[in-house]
């Protein structure tokens, strides 16, 4: 959520800043600093009633000791009562339409972003060479079926398209992917935290999907149980809700935590043609970081969680080049964010394994997640940031292909081979 205070005083600021990521909230915005003076005054209005109400009040004790008639004053008294409650009324619908709007404002985007949207996209560096076969290579599907790894038939048969089942050395691959990443973020100092995978709706709302992207997620509902739960799109959805209604202690921060969890997507529209097996899917597995810091140092976390997707990636020895998103293509409660990209042989190009993105304050204003600070005891709000690190669903084919030979075998990474009880090569 936005500051009311910055939209008050710089409400073009706040339009050109939403303009600039594709998103046109001029009739929102004037609409809201209408709200926001109605608002004021309703509550203005509201407090001179109960201040006269009381003063009122105080008096009927006085003018039944003396003897006189209090018929007007409680005359008075019920019409000052009527006006409180029809006041509260107003309010609360003011409130409510207030709240509504301010919900579905996006972040701001960082200042030093592009305008506009994916076009725009800048990458900023790159590690390592596109490999090179000097014999002509497959896809991941086809690897992937060849050498037993993944049923792509019976994951239909299961759930439909975009379903998959891991087995034998598969799932053994996929496991060992989540344990190097998992790892890799202990040995960092983060915390790993095993959450919930169905959801209330505060976790949404706190994280900035809802209300606009409510039909975006899987929901459940049960006779039995009137409240709503939605399956989690991603670890975030919950880590971020943590601290929901907090006020941490300086000391507290940083809060780093890490989760594995499966991750439950609806996937709009077809899939293109090089997007063929478990690119893209309607469950996948994910790593997610996430961090809770003070404004000051919440550039420097930023880094800290692009350096660390970038080395997860170095490690498994792929060539990837990070890319700064133009403001148009950072989700609605990113205020920045850089994309790992990753070269998949057989679909010519890249594809993004990680996003690492910072919300600033947006997300704990949703959440009133808070933290008091040492000196002067101010409290402030906590600027949030998460990254994948990261999604198997497209490391693993990226895997298989750079990693095939010519007799369909595949080469096991080395950082993973110890997961594997020391498996070099998966062959046949």
């Amino acid at each position: 959520m936005l500051d009311i205070k910055l939209i008050r005083e710089n409400p073009d600021k706040v339009k050109a800043g939403l303009i600039a990521k594709e998103v046109d909230c001029t009739k929102e915005i004037d609409r809201i600093l209408a709200l926001d003076t109605l608002r004021r005054e309703a509550i203005f209005a509201t407090e001179n009633l109960k201040a006269e109400q009381n003063k009122v009040t105080k008096q009927i004790p006085e003018l039944k000791k003396a003897g006189a008639d209090t018929t007007a004053v409680f005359a008075e008294m019920n019409k000052l009562k009527e006006s409180i409650k029809e006041n509260d009324t107003k309010l609360r619908e003011i409130e409510e339409e207030y709240k509504t709007l301010m919900l579905s404002l996006p972040n701001l985007p960082d200042e030093d972003l592009k305008p506009g949207g994916k076009e725009n996209n800048e990458p900023i560096r790159y590690y390592g060479e596109p490999h090179k076969f000097d014999f002509e290579p497959k896809n991941h599907v086809d690897l992937c079926t060849g050498l037993g790894l993944i049923d792509y038939a019976r994951g239909a048969k299961l759930s439909g398209s975009g379903f998959w089942v891991y087995r034998g050395l598969g799932a053994r691959l996929e496991w060992a992917l989540l344990n190097y990443f998992i790892d890799t973020h202990i040995a960092d100092g983060y915390e790993l935290v095993l959450v919930p995978h169905m959801l209330g709706y505060e976790a949404g709302l706190t994280a900035g999907q809802f209300p606009k992207f409510e039909e975006d997620v899987y929901w459940l509902q049960s006779s039995e149980d009137s409240q709503r739960r939605f399956m989690l799109p991603t670890a975030e959805t919950a880590l971020v809700s943590l601290h929901r209604d907090e006020i941490l202690t300086e000391a507290e921060l940083p809060r780093k935590y890490i989760s594995y969890t499966p991750c439950f997507r609806r996937e709009a529209g077809s899939y293109r043609a090089d997007e063929r097996g478990m690119v893209r899917g309607h469950q996948f597995n994910k790593v997610e970081m996430v961090q809770y810091t003070k404004p000051e140092d919440s550039d420097a976390a930023f880094e800290e969680l692009v350096g660390k997707a970038e080395a997860l990636v170095k490690g498994l020895g792929f060539h990837f080049r990070t890319v700064k998103l133009a403001a148009g293509d950072c989700s609605a409660s990113m205020a920045r964010t850089y994309d790992i990209e990753i070269h998949i042989p057989s679909m010519n190009g890249y594809k993004e394994v990680s996003s690492v993105s910072n919300a600033r304050d947006y997300q704990a204003r949703r959440g009133n997640i808070r933290f008091k600070r040492n000196e002067g005891g101010k409290t402030e709000y906590v600027h949030t940031l998460n990254g994948s690190g990261l999604a198997t669903s497209r490391i693993l084919p990226a895997v298989v292909e750079q990693n095939q030979r010519k007799d369909g075998s595949i080469v096991v990474p080395e950082v993973l081979r110890k997961y594997l009880g020391g498996i070099e090569i998966i062959g046949k």
